[in-house]
């Protein structure tokens, strides 16, 4: 069992910044693969992000490379995702993943947090 607990999420300007965390519950959390995923009303969910399982490689959606980081601390079972320059188009729940699997812009994921709001004003 993986559990995960999304925090961070709130409302911001475009242009602003915002730093998702996830804390997951898990005995070993080194052995996944982990990532964001996001959902806009009315639309599928979608991949943001992905990090390997000690950190040293890392995937982004291409609406999202050079403004987003994701990075992990295995010490404390975090993954976070650092968010710069906000643009309207990145309202969405934001959804903390276990487990992922898959290559470009599609991955699935056996594992889900309950998701966190972000919303960006104009």
């Amino acid at each position: 069992q993986v559990q995960l607990v999304e925090s961070g999420g709130g409302l911001v300007q475009a242009g602003g910044s915002l730093r998702l965390s996830c804390a997951a519950s898990v005995r070993a959390f080194n052995s996944y693969a982990m990532g964001w995923f996001r959902q806009a009303p009315g639309e599928e969910r979608e991949f943001v992000a992905a990090i390997s399982r000690i950190g040293g490689a890392a995937s982004y959606a291409d609406s999202v490379k050079g403004r987003f980081t994701i990075s992990r601390d295995n010490a404390k079972s975090t993954v976070s995702l650092q968010m710069s320059s906000l643009k309207p188009e990145d309202t969405a729940v934001y959804y903390c993943a276990a487990n992922l699997r898959g290559s470009g812009n599609y991955y699935l994921a056996d594992y889900w947090g309950q998701g966190t709001q972000v919303t960006v004003s104009s």
